[in-house]
């Protein structure tokens, strides 16, 4: 509200340049970058809703994770999907380069998909009834149907629970592992879920608990 960021990932961010005594830089990126923008050293790390795959583990290093989070379905109260099954012959909106991507894709070939670049193209896609349902990490569809009306969260957990990471250039070790002893020492203060309550509760309120979405100290 008074301009500055904001959000979960914001606040962790903050933290590790408060901890690192250094002065932040924001990068925008889209989601099918974020590999690229670390492989390149446009960011020294990448704190953008960014879940673990073994694909990714290739190019870049992944610290210990902050967060747990599985796929979930945005549809139109007008026209609920409510499991996977309901998906099939319909047109799916994802965002490319995403996990809901690479999951749909591999396990769900059945299933027609609209590929936008950025979450705001598949948003309005849905918005505008290009698509049936939004597929995308549970946490932006709570968040995206709880502030739209018309619009629910109507598949909340749609294949394995994943994990959310920071990641660095392939082979930092010294920013890996001061990134993995500081996750240890936020779990101390319970930051986490001091962050959770003060980022995410007042979006999600109580779709959902802060354990099923929080972790602590790097470990599941």
């Amino acid at each position: 509200a008074n301009g500055e960021y904001a959000g979960y990932d914001i606040e962790y961010g903050k933290r590790i340049a408060q901890d690192l005594g250094v002065e932040v830089e924001w990068v925008p990126v889209e989601a099918a970058s974020r590999v690229e923008f670390v492989d390149t050293g446009k960011v020294d790390a990448i704190l953008a809703n960014f879940t673990v795959t073994d694909e990714r583990k290739e190019k870049v290093d992944f610290a210990n994770p902050y967060m747990k989070v599985s796929l979930g379905a945005v549809t139109p109260d007008a026209a609920p999907i409510t499991d996977v099954a309901g998906l099939e012959g319909k047109n799916v909106i994802v965002v490319k380069g995403t996990t809901a991507e690479a999951y749909l894709e591999q396990h769900h070939a059945e299933i027609t998909l609209q590929k936008y670049e950025q979450y705001t193209e598949a948003t309005n896609a849905l918005l505008d009834g290009r698509g049936d349902a939004w597929v995308t990490d549970n946490t932006e569809a709570l968040a995206w149907a709880a502030n739209t009306p018309g619009y629910s969260a109507t598949i909340t957990s749609l294949g394995d629970i994943d994990t959310i990471a920071a990641a660095v250039k392939k082979g930092n070790t010294t920013l890996l592992d001061w990134l993995n002893e500081e996750l240890v020492s936020l779990g101390e203060e319970n930051f986490f879920h001091d962050d959770y309550e003060k980022t995410l509760k007042p979006v999600y309120g109580d779709q959902v608990s802060a354990d099923e979405l929080v972790v602590e100290g790097g470990q599941l």
